[in-house]
Formats: C-alpha cells, sequence, structure tokens
C-alpha cells in the first residue's frame, strides 16, 4: 500500500490544490458527522429533564442545520476527489502510452499485444479506484472511526472499551483476507491479459484460422481460457462472500455488547439516557465504516495488484536510448558505413563481419537469398537495434551517438510488412509530416503510382483504409507506404522489398517516378528482383550473414558468381511462367 502510494504520490501532487479542497471537505464532513450523535444526546437529556419542545426544540433545529451542511460537503468531496482520480488516470494514460510507444523491440517480444491492452486499460481502471474511492474512503472511515472514539473515550471509558473489544479481530480479518483478495486478483487480471492476447490475435488472424479451419478448435481455446477466468473470478467471490459476512457478524456482536453493557451502566445510573443514545447512534455511525472497510480493502487489494501489473511494464527501459550529450543535427548528408558489423539473435548470428561503405547520394542494392543478412543490415542505419558487434556511422558519427529521434526524422523507411492505420488514405501518406499540403501528398501518392487507384477510389484520398488497410490490395497498401516515404523527402532512403507486392509494369514505373527522388538522397534498395536493382550505383550480395561480392550490374554478371546464378534463375522462372 505504501508503495502505491509513493508511486502515485508525483500524479497526485499535480492536484494538491484540489486534492486540498477535497480533503477540506472530507474533514469538515466528518467533524460535522460526529457532531450529530452529541446533538443527539443533548437533545434526549433535555427532553428527559422535562423540557419539553422548549428544551429540545432548538437542538432539533441544530441537528437539521448540521445534517444539510454535511450533505453539502460530502457532495463535494465526492466531486472533487473522485474527480480528481479521473485526472491521475488520464495523466497515467499518457505516461504509459508515451512509455510504450519509446520501448524497442524486445519489449514487445516479450509482451504479447492482447497483455499490454489490458494493463493499460482494466488494470488501469483498478487503480483509479484505488485512487479515487479507495483511498477517500480509507480516509473517511479512519477518520470517522478515530473522532468517534475519541468522543466516546470523553463521555464513558468502561462502556467505549467494550465496544472496541472486536477491533483487533477485525483487524486480523482485514489483514487475513485482504492478503487472499490481493493474490486471487493478481491471478484473475493475468489471467484476463491472457484472454485479451488470444482475442486480439484471433481476430488478427481470422482469415487464417478459416482457411486451415481452425475456427471451432480456436472457439474450444478460448472457451478453456474462459472457463478459468470464471473459476478465478468464483474464487475471489467466495473469500470476499466469507470476509463481508464475518465483517457483519463482528458489527452485530459490537451491538450486542454496547447494548448489554450501556444498558446496565444506564440501569446503575453510570450514564444518563442520552449518552447511552449517543453511544447508539455512534454505533450506527460505525456500521459503515466498518462495512465500508471490506470494501475499501478490496478495492486497495485489487488497485495494488494491478498497479504492481503497471509499474513491472512501466520499468522496462527503452535498450535504445538517446545518450547525454546526443546529437541531434538539423540535415544529414547520408553517409553510411558498416565497420566490422555483428548482429545476432537468440536462433544465430544474422550477420558476421560486415565492412561496408556507402557515400553520401550512392543507391545500393541489397541481394542474396531470404535470410541472408538483408533486412538486418538496412534495420540497423535508423538504430531500430543495436549491433553486437562493430559500429554502424552515419556521416562519420556513431548511430548510438545521435538522439534516436532526429535520427529517424531524417531517414524513411518502406518495410516488409506494410502497416496502414485506420484512418484515410491521405492521412496514412502523410503520417510522417502532419502539416503536409494536399498537393504534396497528391504528388508523392503519383510517384508512389498510386494516383490510378485514387481515382477509382469513391473519395480518394478521403477514402478510409479500414484496420491494417483492410480494404486495400497488397499492392496499394505497399504503393501507400511508398508513398509516405517519398514525402517525408529524407536524407537516407530505406526500400525494403517494397516494390514486391505490384506487377513487373507498375514497377518500372514507380522506379522511373522515384528516379528523381532518389538523386541526391542515399538509399538502400532490398529486393529480389533483378529488374529492381540493376539501375543501381553498386549491388551487394549477402550469403550467410556475408558480404559474397559487389559491383555494378554488368561487373557482377561478368563475375560470374552468386548474382549472376540469381539473374539466370529468375530468367528462367519468367521463362517458365510465359509457356
Amino acid at each position: 500500500m505504501r508503495d502505491s502510494i509513493q508511486f502515485l504520490w508525483p500524479y497526485l501532487r499535480r492536484h494538491w490544490r484540489a486534492l486540498a479542497l477535497g480533503f477540506g471537505a472530507l474533514i469538515l464532513k466528518d467533524l460535522l458527522g460526529v457532531s450529530v450523535p452529541l446533538v443527539v444526546r443533548r437533545g434526549v437529556d433535555a427532553l428527559e429533564a422535562g423540557g419539553g419542545w422548549q428544551g429540545a426544540g432548538p437542538f432539533a433545529l441544530l441537528l437539521l442545520a448540521v445534517s444539510m451542511a454535511k450533505g453539502v460537503f460530502q457532495y463535494w468531496m465526492r466531486r472533487i476527489l473522485i474527480g480528481v482520480s479521473r485526472d491521475v488516470e488520464y495523466d497515467l494514460r499518457n505516461d504509459i502510452y508515451g512509455h510504450l510507444a519509446l520501448l524497442s523491440r524486445d519489449f514487445y517480444g516479450k509482451y504479447p499485444t492482447g497483455d499490454i491492452m489490458a494493463r493499460s486499460t482494466n488494470d488501469l481502471g483498478a487503480v483509479r479506484m484505488m485512487a479515487g474511492p479507495g483511498l477517500m474512503y480509507w480516509t473517511e472511515t479512519t477518520l470517522t472511526f478515530v473522532l468517534a472514539a475519541m468522543v466516546m473515550f470523553t463521555v464513558d471509558v468502561p462502556l467505549t472499551l467494550a465496544a472496541l473489544a472486536p477491533a483487533p479481530v477485525i483487524s486480523l480479518l482485514v489483514i487475513f483476507y485482504g492478503q487472499r483478495i490481493h493474490a486471487r486478483f493478481e491471478e484473475i487480471q493475468s489471467v484476463f491479459s491472457g484472454i485479451s492476447s488470444r482475442v486480439q490475435e484471433s481476430i488478427s488472424g481470422m482469415r487464417v484460422l478459416r482457411a486451415y479451419r481452425q475456427s471451432e478448435a480456436e472457439l474450444l481455446n478460448f472457451e478453456r481460457l474462459n472457463q478459468d477466468f470464471i473459476h478465478r473470478n468464483l474464487e475471489l467471490v467466495r473469500t470476499t462472500g466469507v470476509f463481508e459476512p464475518l465483517l457483519h457478524a463482528m458489527i452485530g456482536v459490537t451491538f450486542l455488547i454496547v447494548l448489554w453493557v450501556g444498558g446496565m451502566r444506564l440501569m446503575a445510573g453510570s450514564i444518563t439516557l442520552g449518552s447511552f443514545v449517543m453511544f447508539q447512534t455512534y454505533m450506527g455511525m460505525l456500521i459503515w465504516p466498518m462495512i465500508a472497510m471490506g470494501w475499501v480493502i478490496n478495492l486497495m487489494q485489487r488497485g495494488t495488484a494491478s498497479l504492481g501489473r503497471i509499474r513491472e511494464m512501466l520499468r522496462h527501459e527503452p535498450s535504445i536510448g538517446a545518450p547525454a550529450d546526443a546529437l541531434r543535427p538539423a540535415a544529414l548528408r547520408g553517409e553510411i558505413e558498416f565497420r566490422g558489423v555483428r548482429l545476432g539473435y537468440a536462433s544465430g548470428e544474422a550477420l558476421r563481419g560486415i565492412n561496408l561503405k556507402i557515400r553520401a547520394g550512392e543507391t545500393v542494392a541489397l541481394a542474396g537469398h531470404t535470410g541472408c543478412g538483408k533486412t538486418s543490415l538496412v534495420n540497423l542505419t535508423p538504430r531500430l537495434f543495436d549491433p553486437t558487434g562493430g559500429v554502424v556511422l552515419v556521416d562519420g558519427e556513431d548511430v548510438r551517438r545521435y538522439d534516436p529521434a532526429t535520427l529517424r526524422r531524417h531517414i524513411a523507411v518502406v518495410p516488409q510488412e506494410t502497416f496502414l492505420f485506420s484512418m484515410t488514405v491521405g492521412e496514412n501518406i502523410a503520417l510522417g509530416v502532419p502539416d503536409a499540403e494536399r498537393d504534396s501528398i497528391l504528388r508523392a501518392a503519383r510517384i508512389a503510382g498510386l494516383e490510378p487507384d485514387l481515382a477509382a477510389m469513391p473519395e480518394g484520398l478521403d477514402t478510409m483504409v479500414g484496420e491494417r488497410g483492410l480494404t486495400l490490395s497488397g499492392g496499394q497498401k505497399q504503393r501507400t507506404a511508398i508513398a509516405r516515404a517519398v514525402l517525408r523527402e529524407p536524407s537516407i532512403l530505406i526500400l525494403d522489398d517494397a516494390l514486391a507486392s505490384v506487377d513487373t509494369v507498375t514497377e518500372e514505373r514507380i522506379l522511373r517516378e522515384l528516379t528523381g527522388v532518389m538523386r541526391g538522397r542515399t538509399t538502400l534498395l532490398v529486393s529480389h528482383r533483378v529488374s529492381t536493382m540493376r539501375n543501381a550505383d553498386r549491388i551487394v550480395v549477402l550469403a550467410k550473414g556475408e558480404i559474397a561480392e559487389q559491383g555494378t550490374h554488368a561487373e557482377l554478371l561478368a563475375l560470374g558468381g552468386l548474382y549472376a546464378q540469381l539473374v539466370r534463375q529468375q530468367q528462367l522462372e519468367e521463362e517458365l511462367e510465359s509457356l
């Protein structure tokens, strides 16, 4: 609990004025609430003394006024403090999203998307309930209990001790069942994350499931997860189902003790009737704190369990970050050098001692069989991950000296797997240039060969593409991604098999348009097609993570090595397709 408050304190401190007003209203509300039994005591004693309405009337009016004022402060207490919890939720959600945007690929390889979503929504909701109603009612019930006990001790010590006798038992119940509720809720949230991940993967891969006739099998898998979720929730219900009745039972025992001891002392003349009624009123007031304590403990344990899961996610630091003296150049020339670069994955080494220098403005094509390390090599330039050995230089500086955001601002990448957002075609193209003019977007679309498709779309650039570009073909998605890169006018352009989904005629047209864009810009061109690479300034052929050969198209054909073999293989495939 203390760790949770320490973590949330910076968020609470931002709203200290509202918190001060809210807790001020809470204190005044509790002070007025504790004064109600004192007014009742004076009124009852006045009636017992035979004062009639003249004696008890002023106390009745005072009781009405105090109750109304208490209600006003209670309204503002709830409105302000629960409002602050919404503000804390807003700030924390922004920080979580901002942190997720900075994390590197290794984090997303460890945490499934559904798990991240569950922590960012369901767990965050539990934290809000802890920071708002939980903290508010924790303070209110504790303060009410303390104030009531102080007043009761000033009136009659023996009766107060008797009334508070069950308190240690209640404390033990709270500690014991609080720990069990915490453990149960952690299990529930973990299972909920698994369900979220499964649903997300199933929806994303629905076409694959249908193609392989696995819809029913996936439904059975989901049913098993759902049954486990229900089972864990029922365990939590059983725990709280025992805890809350026990708490009510202890409240009943407390009332019996007060009735018995208080009645004996009233009959003995040790206390007045007004004091006895006052004690009964205080016990009535303490019913809510005692009942609420169980609910508050539940909220707090749920909140701390969820906050632990959120903090676990926030504790992950990006493996790729900016150094203290990071370079943030306004422009890059675009010279790239790989010096003794090695790169290893868990499955093995992808690159082995790569030495390659690319001049500013040069177009270099990377060729080789699948799995030879082409994509791994080009991804080192924008520093999507760091090499395990050697160094990557841009304009003569180690990429690790640059601020990653600044470095990537000067680099445009068209990856193998095109990702489009649930926005319009125009918004997807302008993703990296939010203030782009419509004419510039149309020019980028024309260069990417997307202009004829826009004419056929119902609303042109304003056509919604659906989730992941569902309404577009593979070629249209790839050309949209190319247009997105062209619009940025980068110093370094990386096309990672960017023309694989278009036909050869469209490919030639796009390459012809890209010639002007690539002029003066460093371009890394990854492709399996000879037609894409043949006009590059230099072709680098990779084999098993090493540079096998490099040169122009003509030089490599004359060499008769691996590149010439790839050319002959493609020519044979084209001849077979034409038959």
